[in-house]
């Protein structure tokens, strides 16, 4: 029996480079015959169109293009009830796709798509974000605050990179201009802390940047967070680092603090950087001073 397929597509993933993919999908598409394609027109669209879709009964709703667009739909679908919510499927079309492949969602897109139409499904964790404003948004893979927002805000700059390539030209943007680290106090339900923090991730899955392994041992789908946190560090220490976080080795260094939690409470000394699945949240004009995390355990079902 076939699946009803909504299609979110982001026409701008990958700096426009998505369009071309998409089409070339299309014949994938009409194999399986019951889909229909949303192009997404303004930020925060297809969380829209995904929870429209939901409403609409659609059985399956699909997030074409990278972490941000993927990001955007399960935040659609987290506004639905859980009786009520979509299967999810993530053709990876993006620069980094590193939400996909923590999900284990397959890496080339052709595969991607038909199992959109044929896969299995998992259940998987999802992570709740709320600011000191009450302000809710939902992470499927990582929560960043700091150095990899910065990454993450100079990557929207670049014109001429794409995928990894790019994310490393912006690490090393990040390392020359954003050295001055928060202080924190963060709380979580293992342990309480103050520190530094040049970079702090809440990881459900282990790799970000398209490559940088921030999280080797993180899992969707096993109920807790792994968390990494760089210390306030020099620039030469942290070039010293890059290369152990592209390995997932960073562990072993003094100046990296690594944990699990799944509920964190955490202030800041000033306004934070934040992303989350690639999407800022908190950038140059940030008023974010304070975060809630939770876990929610099986919170959505993804196809794989």
């Amino acid at each position: 029996m076939s699946r009803r397929v909504k299609l979110i597509f982001n026409p701008h993933a990958k700096r426009g480079s998505a369009y071309q993919a998409a089409h070339a999908l299309q014949s994938i598409v009409a194999r399986y015959g019951d889909a229909e394609w949303a192009s997404t027109e303004h930020p925060m669209h297809a969380a829209d169109l995904a929870e429209e879709a939901g409403k609409q009964g659609f059985e399956v709703v699909a997030a074409l293009g990278g972490d941000g667009t993927a990001n955007e739909v399960l935040n659609g679908l987290m506004r639905l009830p859980p009786g009520r919510r979509p299967l999810m499927a993530a053709v990876p079309i993006g620069s980094g796709n590193d939400f996909a492949c923590g999900m284990g969602v397959a890496q080339d897109a052709e595969i991607a798509m038909q199992r959109v139409f044929t896969g299995e499904s998992r259940q998987v964790d999802l992570g709740e974000v709320v600011d000191q404003a009450g302000r809710t948004r939902y992470f499927g893979n990582v929560l960043g605050i700091g150095f990899d927002a910065w990454v993450t805000i100079y990557s929207y700059r670049s014109v001429y990179l794409k995928g990894f390539a790019m994310y490393l030209w912006c690490v090393l943007q990040a390392i020359a201009r954003n050295n001055a680290a928060p202080v924190v106090d963060v709380r979580t339900n293992e342990e309480t802390f103050r520190e530094s923090a040049l970079m702090f991730c809440i990881c459900n899955g282990g790799r970000e940047g398209g490559g940088f392994f921030v999280a080797p041992d993180a899992r969707p789908d096993d109920g807790v967070f792994q968390y990494t946190m760089i210390r306030q560090v020099s620039r030469l220490m942290m070039l010293r680092l890059l290369p152990e976080v592209m390995k997932g080795t960073h562990g072993r260094f003094r100046q990296v603090r690594m944990g699990k939690l799944t509920e964190m409470e955490l202030k800041s000394d000033r306004p934070l950087a934040i992303h989350l699945d690639g999407e800022i949240t908190a950038g140059f004009q940030s008023d974010v001073t304070g975060l809630r995390v939770r876990m929610l355990p099986g919170a959505l079902r993804i196809i794989t």
